[in-house]
Parts: C-alpha cells; sequence; structure tokens
C-alpha cells in the first residue's frame, strides 16, 4: 500500500511541556511511553525506566518508572515528573466497541475455515453471507451506542459516543456498497436494485416524517405531505407513492383524473426484476415505450394545473434539473446518483457506474462545497478502485477492525491476490498483523489476537512470539 499523500497529523500529549522539559520515548508493541525530563541535549537517558515498563507488562510499571526517577535524582540527576501512555489505537478501550471486535473474531474465523471447495454461485452466496454478517454486527454495535449516548448524562460522553455512532454509519455504508459491487458483483439490472437498497437503508430521516404525515388528521393537508410523496418516488418506492397519492385524490375529487393518469403511470413503470425471466433488451424496450409515453402527458399539459404531479412527472422522466430540485431531500449526491440511474439508466453495467458517480456528485454539489473524505471512498468504490478504498479508509478511520476485515473478505473473494507489498506481505496480513497487535494492546482481547496472527502464514509467527512475551501474566 502506498505511503499517505498527506503529512500525518500532529499529536499533542495532554499535559506534556516539550518547550521546557526533553521528552524521551520509546516504542512499546501498540503504545509509546513519554517520560518529560529535565537532561540537557547532550546527556542522560530514561532508557533503563523504559524498559523496564515493557520489560515487566504495563500494570504498575509507570509507577516504577517513575520511582526510579526519582531515585536518580538523588544521585544528582534531575528528575521526570511524569510518564504518559499513548496509544494509537485507542478504540480498543471503548467498552461500547467490544461487541464489535468479539463478535467480528467469531465470524473471521469462521470464514478462514470454510470449505475452499465450494465454487460458483455456492461460494458467492457463502461470501455474501458473511459480508452480510459483518454488517449486522457493526448495526448491532452503532444500535447499542445509540442507546449509551441517549442515556448518559455526562456531555463529553455523549459527544464521544455520537461519534462514534457517525463513524459505525459510514463504515456499514462503505461496506454495504463494497459488498453490492465487490463480494456480490452484481450485475446489470439487478444492480439497481441493490442500490436502491442500500440508498433506502442508510436514509435515516424517511420513516419519522412518513410517520408524521400518516398520523396526522388530514394527511393531504399536512405540510409535508408532497415531500413524503416526493421521498417516495426519488427512493423508487412506487406502491408507498401511489398509496399516500390515493389520499390526495379522495380529498380533491377535481384532481382525481390526473391522479389515476399518474399513478398508471407509476403503476406500469418497467424495472429490474432479480429472476431471469426477462432480458435486459425485453428491459430496455419496455421502458422506453413508458418513458415515451410519460413524455405524451407531460407535452400535453396534463398536470399543469397541479406543480406537484407535474413535478413527479419529470422526475419520472428523469429530468435532472427536476431531481436536483428535491436536492434537499435527497441530501447526498448518491441518493442522486441513485435516483438518476432509477430514471434514466436503469439497466446501467458496473462499469458505467464511474461515470455517472463523477457527473452526479459534481451536479450535486455544484462547486458549492469540496468532497468530503466519505465522498471520495464512495467515489473510489463506484471507480473500482478497491486499493484506493482500502488506503483512504486505513488513513481516515479511527482503528484498523475495518480495513483488516474488509480486505481478508476481499482476498477471499479472489481479488486482492495480485497485489503485494514492497517489503513482502500481502496487504491482507499487513493489515491483519495492524489490527490483532492493537488487540494485545487490551488485557482481555490479545488472546483474538492469537487467532489473527494464526492465520498470517509469513509473519504471523514471528509477531505473535514478539507479542506474547509483553503479556503479564498472574
Amino acid at each position: 500500500m502506498d505511503e499517505p499523500d498527506t503529512e500525518p497529523p500532529l499529536v499533542v500529549v495532554p499535559g506534556a511541556d516539550s518547550s521546557s522539559r526533553q521528552l524521551c520515548f520509546a516504542w512499546g508493541p501498540a503504545e509509546v511511553l513519554v517520560c518529560e525530563t529535565l537532561f540537557g541535549r547532550a546527556g542522560g537517558s530514561c532508557s533503563r525506566c523504559l524498559s523496564r515498563f515493557w520489560g515487566e507488562g504495563r500494570a504498575g510499571a509507570a509507577a516504577r518508572a517513575l520511582t526510579d526517577s526519582v531515585a536518580g535524582a538523588e544521585d544528582g540527576a534531575p528528575s521526570s515528573s511524569r510518564v504518559f501512555v499513548v496509544r494509537r489505537d485507542q478504540d480498543i478501550y471503548i467498552q461500547t466497541l467490544r461487541k464489535l471486535f468479539n463478535e467480528s473474531h467469531g465470524i473471521f474465523m469462521g470464514l478462514q475455515r470454510s470449505e475452499e471447495e465450494l465454487a460458483g454461485k455456492s461460494r458467492k452466496a457463502q461470501l455474501v453471507q458473511v459480508s452480510k454478517n459483518y454488517r449486522s454486527v457493526i448495526r448491532a454495535c452503532m444500535e447499542d451506542m445509540h442507546q449509551a449516548a441517549v442515556s448518559t448524562r455526562d456531555p463529553a460522553l455523549q459527544a464521544q459516543y455520537s461519534t462514534q455512532v457517525s463513524i459505525l454509519s459510514a463504515m456499514e455504508l462503505i461496506w454495504n456498497l463494497c459488498e453490492i459491487l465487490f463480494v456480490e458483483a452484481a450485475t446489470a439490472g439487478p444492480l439497481l436494485l441493490r442500490l436502491l437498497d442500500w440508498v433506502r437503508l442508510h436514509v435515516c430521516d424517511v420513516d419519522s416524517m412518513v410517520r408524521e404525515v400518516l398520523s396526522s388528521e388530514s394527511p393531504s393537508k399536512h405540510k409535508l405531505f408532497w415531500n413524503v410523496v416526493d421521498v417516495f418516488v426519488l427512493q423508487g418506492r412506487m406502491d408507498e407513492a401511489r398509496h399516500l397519492l390515493s389520499k390526495e385524490a379522495s380529498a380533491n375529487p377535481t384532481s382525481m383524473n390526473m391522479y389515476k393518469i399518474l399513478d398508471d403511470l407509476m403503476k406500469k413503470m418497467p424495472v429490474p426484476s432479480l429472476s431471469n425471466t426477462q432480458t435486459l433488451t425485453e428491459l430496455e424496450l419496455k421502458w422506453q415505450h413508458w418513458h415515451e409515453e410519460c413524455q405524451r402527458y407531460l407535452q400535453d399539459g396534463t398536470f399543469a394545473s397541479n406543480p406537484h404531479m407535474e413535478s413527479i412527472c419529470k422526475i419520472l422522466l428523469g429530468d435532472e434539473d427536476a431531481i436536483l430540485e428535491k436536492k434537499e431531500l435527497m441530501t447526498t449526491w448518491y441518493h442522486f446518483l441513485v435516483t438518476r440511474l432509477l430514471y434514466s439508466h436503469p439497466t446501467v453495467k458496473p462499469m458505467e457506474l464511474r461515470f455517472y458517480a463523477q457527473s452526479s456528485m459534481d451536479l450535486f454539489l455544484g462547486g458549492e462545497s469540496s468532497p468530503e473524505p466519505l465522498d471520495l471512498i464512495l467515489m473510489a468504490a463506484f471507480e473500482f478502485e478497491m486499493h484506493q478504498v482500502i488506503k483512504e479508509c486505513s488513513i481516515v478511520l479511527s482503528n484498523w477492525w475495518f480495513v483488516a476485515h474488509l480486505t481478508d473478505l476481499l482476498d477471499h473473494c479472489k481479488l486482492l491476490q495480485s497485489h503485494n507489498l514492497y517489503f513482502g506481505s500481502n496487504m491482507r496480513e499487513f493489515l491483519l498483523l495492524e489490527y490483532a497487535s492493537g488487540l494485545f494492546s487490551h488485557h482481555s482481547l490479545w488472546q483474538l489476537g492469537v487467532d489473527y496472527f494464526d492465520h498470517c502464514p509469513e509473519y504471523g509467527r514471528v509477531y505473535l512470539e514478539l507479542h506474547i512475551e509483553r503479556i503479564p501474566l498472574s
């Protein structure tokens, strides 16, 4: 994997004053021990206390290191005042993430033991199920974290939990897209259906708006009524949109004729099928005839007296300006992308996604804002640059869990075999070694790390030997 293109962030150790005191440090397996000293640049060393820290194990060693420094002061050497432990993988110590590490370990081990001789559809179905299992663990952990954020009264903890919810949500969003494009490798037709499910799953604010409208005495008079109808149309949820429109027709008999025509168009809209009962050519022909029918009604001014219905007809025709008018309801460029494909190119092929994705992001952002790191990761996935996805996630995400497990899964899909790193190990092993090393820094998770090292054929045993000798034994 290439080096990051940007400089690594500056990490400030809280409480350490590097301007007035020299800082002495030593690397551990997944941590750095930092001491403040008063020694000049030319002399003095804290190597004795630092080496004892790593050699004895963590429990109580920092205190002994301080004691040694004070004893050194009695011999005329200035004493150090404090010892700091800087951890590179702080997420390992978050209690509510323990489920993520423990339950995903079982999924990982099951994948390593799975029968490699399974081939074709059976093997693909097995790998897709493994991917869904990982996602279910992410979602369960996210729900636990959300409950923790709601129940705590500590503002600092609440902010920490909310941040973790956002990170886990982004992780599931990315993983789900990788599952569709890389693991399942959905083909033209089913690809659009999978992307629609992806958008529906990860748009969280729609259901509350729907409940508010439907629970009102007169839904068609509610201020959010047309917003809800538009959201259903933008997500291809035609049955739900038609159901709401029927309430509008009942409340306004004058719009009955327009409603019937629009309802018929929505009902007849051709959509891809997961079965093999129709070919892509048949779907394209049906869609073209339906598209021309929508065009005729719009040109005839059938919906001219009702701007809302006219707008929906324009969306059905794939009018980009009409879809972009609903920008606030979609909130993201990738929602806009999937809506645009649904109404303009439902038989999109996987390798065509990159062009639609880039133009959709440009149109949606419109130069008003720059892409966020999440946008760049999703764009890399749409461009089928899976190595770039892994690289960007390694830089942006706060732990190694995600990239280690996703890379292992992609490796089992035979998608990463050609990519070796310059120092000898492949990408899968490198990331598993990093993740397992982090687990070894925690007193109750290091046993999981042993299993990850066991499945790193090149360097796993060496890493295990180096880490196991530092585990404090009672």
